[in-house]
């Protein structure tokens, strides 16, 4: 978490670029499994995935309590500097950030922290 008045450098994940696999930690500060609200309705989370391939797609998965099958959404991606904009498929977009080895997402309200 960030202190407020507190602003480092943004600095972009490894040099040849953000390509990789970054598993997630914690939704809105808290650290996996996670119970979250979201839309109404409670989930707990499990463990996530978010992988960005090099020629400009990525995808996210999740896998939550009491369910069979993980969710796993599938994007395209533009970068500027430490930031990258998704496109969804079948979606809207959302932005994350990339600062070393860690992305950080927020998807409707909910900030999504992943580390490589």
């Amino acid at each position: 978490m960030a202190c407020a008045g507190c602003k480092k450098e943004a600095k972009v994940a490894a040099e040849n670029g953000p390509a990789g696999t970054y598993r997630l930690v914690s939704v809105d500060g808290k650290r996996l499994p996670s119970n979250v609200d979201h839309e109404g309705h409670a989930m707990t989370i499990n463990s996530g995935a978010f992988v960005i391939n090099a020629d400009g797609t990525c995808s996210s998965k999740m896998v939550l309590a009491g369910r069979d099958a993980a969710i796993e959404v599938k994007a395209t991606y533009t970068r500027e500097g430490s930031k990258l904009t998704m496109q969804w498929q079948g979606a809207g977009t959302t932005t994350g950030t990339l600062e070393d080895n860690t992305f950080t997402m927020n998807n409707e309200g909910m900030v999504f922290v992943y580390r490589k």
